[in-house]
C-alpha cells in the first residue's frame, strides 16, 4: 500500500478491534441507538481513519455551465444524474474522492450522490423516506471495506454500498436507488454542452489527485477480512453490479457490451481509473459503463471491487458467459 492507506492502517490499529463495539464509540455518538442493529457482530464495523465528519460531506453544492469548466481533464471521470427534463449534473470524483457523499436536489428530488474509494461503489440514492428527508455524513466507519454513512437527523448509521440502515432507530430502511453512471468528462460535456458541474469545493485538499495510488491493483482490500470472490476473480477487479448479479467487467469490455438478463451493458473506452495513479488523469482506461433495460431507459447499477460484491450478496449471480 502507498503512504496514505499506510497512515490509514495505523489510524486503524490504534482504534483497535477491541474498541469495535457500542460502549466505546457512543462518547462520539450519543445519540444513536446501539441496541437497534442488523449487524451480527461489532467487530465488522472497523475504523477508517478518519473521525466522524473527517471526511466532510457536501451539502447544496453550487454547479457552473459545463463551457465554463477547465481544470477537469477529458478522460476524468464524473458521476452523472439525470432526473426528468432538469440538464444533467455531473458530480467529479476529483470532488468525490475527498468528500464520499453529496447531498443535493435535482428536479425537486433529494439526492445522495456517494462515492466509496475503497470499494469504487458510486450509488445515488433518493433521500426520502418514510421517516423524512434525510442528509448524509460520513462516520469514519468502515464495514466490508465500505462506507459506513450517517443520518444526520438520528444519526443512525447507513451501509453506502447497498443503501439500508445498519445501526440504530432506522435499521431495516431502505433507501431507494436511482439511475446514475460514471463516465468520462469529455463524454458528459459532449452529450450535455447544456449540462451543469459541480463547482469545486471551498476545501483545502489536492483535487485531481488520487490519495489511494496503486489500490486498484493491489492484491488486497484495505481493512477487509471477508471471503475472496469465487471463480478465480481478483478481489479488486471491477464487476457491473445490478441488483445482485454481477457481471466481470472484464467479460463485458472483451464483448463489446452484453445484453442478457434483461439489461444492456455497453463498454467504451475513454475514461481513467480513478485509483490508479497519483494523478487521477493519468489513470489507465477502465472505459465507459452504461446500463439500460429493454426499453433503453437507465438502470440503476455499480461498478464496485468484486470483493465488494461477494461480501454483501454472498449469494448472488456471477454473470461470467461462457
Amino acid at each position: 500500500m502507498r503512504i496514505f492507506l499506510t497512515l490509514l492502517t495505523c489510524f486503524a490499529v490504534l482504534a483497535g478491534p477491541g474498541q469495535a463495539e457500542p460502549k466505546f464509540w457512543k462518547h462520539e455518538w450519543p445519540k444513536t441507538d446501539f441496541s437497534l442493529t442488523s449487524v451480527e457482530s461489532w467487530v465488522e464495523i472497523l475504523s477508517g481513519g478518519p473521525p466522524k465528519d473527517g471526511i466532510p460531506a457536501l451539502s447544496d453544492p453550487g454547479f457552473i455551465p459545463v463551457a465554463e469548466e477547465s481544470r477537469i481533464a477529458g478522460n476524468e471521470p464524473v458521476m452523472v444524474v439525470q432526473i426528468g427534463q432538469a440538464k444533467a449534473r455531473a458530480y467529479p470524483i476529483r470532488y468525490l474522492t475527498w468528500h464520499e457523499i453529496v447531498n443535493d436536489v435535482v428536479a425537486g428530488v433529494p439526492v445522495a450522490v456517494t462515492f466509496c474509494p475503497l470499494c469504487n461503489s458510486a450509488m445515488v440514492f433518493d433521500r426520502r423516506t418514510e421517516h423524512g428527508v434525510l442528509s448524509f455524513g460520513v462516520s469514519g466507519k468502515l464495514r466490508n471495506s465500505d462506507m459506513v454513512m450517517y443520518d444526520h437527523q438520528t444519526e443512525s448509521w447507513w451501509q453506502q454500498a447497498i443503501g439500508e440502515a445498519i445501526v440504530g432507530d432506522l435499521t431495516g430502511t431502505e433507501l431507494q436507488s436511482l439511475p446514475g453512471w460514471m463516465e468520462s468528462w469529455d463524454r458528459f460535456r459532449a452529450a450535455h454542452p447544456e449540462g451543469l458541474v459541480m463547482e469545486q469545493p471551498s476545501f483545502p485538499r489536492r483535487y485531481g489527485h488520487n490519495p489511494y495510488r496503486g489500490y486498484d491493483t493491489s492484491s488486497r482490500p484495505f481493512l477487509y477480512n471477508g471471503e475472496n470472490p469465487p471463480h478465480g476473480i481478483a478481489p479488486l477487479a471491477r464487476v457491473v453490479r445490478v441488483d445482485d448479479k454481477a457481471w466481470p467487467l472484464e467479460r463485458v469490455r472483451r464483448e463489446g457490451g452484453v445484453k442478457e438478463a434483461g439489461v444492456r451493458i455497453s463498454w467504451e473506452a475513454g475514461q481513467a481509473s480513478a485509483l490508479d495513479t497519483g494523478q487521477i488523469a493519468k489513470g489507465r482506461d477502465v472505459g465507459n459503463v452504461r446500463v439500460r433495460d429493454r426499453q433503453g431507459q437507465d438502470v440503476a447499477h455499480d461498478v464496485m471491487f468484486a470483493f465488494a460484491f461477494h461480501a454483501f450478496w454472498p449469494e448472488g449471480d456471477w454473470m461470467l458467459g461462457r
